[in-house]
């Protein structure tokens, strides 16, 4: 009687703690730094949620590429998970746009574009209490910590300007902007100028 008593307790101290082990959180991606400011590598970005591919994108209406290319963007899945309940960004978001190729000769392809090898890789990093406008970008080459690009590039100015939400480019993520739409989280400035887009249109 004692040991059949002994095997349930110990049975259902077993099912107790697989069950708190399934709901318990598993540790969060987080930006870490070298004792330099540079950003550690990012080994495991493309386990994280994939949110657009642009082909060929440019803001730059000088710039004039030889070569046709593919940007993949990923974040990490904390951000993302906090993006669908709030429709911005939570501190410690990181933003990883992927550059590569575009190829259109290779096994059986006949016509259009295909992804080729990478070709450069930038983070967006938003942590609150490290950069004075929040945000901040990383120039990453290989398996390198990445230093910071300046805050004086232009990217930072192009991003405050044009983004529709918290200085991300929500506009040309097809799944979070009607998010962010409906939680009213739009910067001022993009819809104003989607609007005016819009007017050019109508005419």
């Amino acid at each position: 009687m004692h040991t059949q008593l002994l095997f349930v307790l110990v049975g259902a101290a077993l099912l107790g703690s697989l069950a708190a082990g399934a709901e318990a959180p598993t540790p969060g991606a987080a930006p870490a730094y070298t004792a330099d400011g540079r950003l550690h590598p990012l080994e495991d970005y493309r386990q994280w949620i994939y949110l657009t591919t642009g082909f060929d994108m440019s803001y730059n209406p000088a710039l004039r590429m030889d070569h046709h290319m593919f940007d993949n963007v990923f974040v990490n899945p904390e951000a993302y998970r906090s993006f669908l309940q709030t429709g911005t960004w939570p501190d410690k978001t990181m933003l990883v746009l992927e550059a590569r190729g575009a190829e259109s000769k290779g096994s059986i392809n006949k016509l259009g574009h295909y992804q080729g090898t990478a070709m450069g890789l930038e983070v967006h990093v938003k942590d609150e209490a490290r950069f004075p406008g929040k945000w901040a970008f990383f120039a990453v080459d290989e398996s390198k910590p990445a230093p910071m690009i300046p805050q004086s590039a232009d990217c930072y100015s192009c991003h405050t300007d044009h983004a529709a939400v918290d200085t991300t480019f929500v506009q040309f993520y097809p799944t979070l902007l009607p998010i962010a739409t409906a939680k009213g989280t739009l910067s001022a400035s993009y819809q104003k100028a989607n609007a005016a887009a819009k007017n050019r249109m109508r005419k």
